[in-house]
């Protein structure tokens, strides 16, 4: 299965549903299964500085095939992963990067969400691609 725009558009409108629900405005970016962007958008009043990292937070869940929420522990200082956000013209590795995966399992694209706290950012994205099989 490949990630169509009509799949990428289901995913950004649950995504933005439950940021509205949140009452806090999201950027969201949705990838494919190449880290490309096939769908973005700035909610009203979500802060500029998101922008980027919504978007690397897609690529980085896609490129490394795993939500962003389980990099954090890894990359600390000793760890096994520590500096990795520095590579790939930067990663980021706390919540809100969520792999999109198809009925079988195999990840075709990400979602990556930002402005909000970590837990909001989390949320919003996970709504996101639970609406992928919908």
């Amino acid at each position: 299965m490949k990630l169509s725009h009509t799949a990428a558009r289901r995913i950004l409108d649950a995504a933005i549903a439950k940021a509205d629900e949140l009452e806090q405005p999201m950027n969201i970016a949705i990838v494919d299964d190449g880290a490309r962007l096939v769908a973005f958008v700035r909610m009203d009043g979500a802060i500029i500085a998101s922008i980027d990292i919504a978007q690397k937070k897609a690529f980085t869940a896609m490129a490394l095939m795993t939500d962003t929420m389980n990099l954090g522990p890894r990359t600390q200082p000793g760890q096994e992963l520590w500096g990795i956000e520095h590579t790939n013209g930067g990663l980021v590795t706390f919540g809100g990067g969520v792999v999109l995966r198809d009925a079988k399992g195999e990840p075709i694209g990400a979602i990556g969400v930002s402005a909000g706290s970590v837990e909001q950012d989390v949320k919003v994205a996970k709504a996101g691609a639970a609406a992928l099989l919908k």
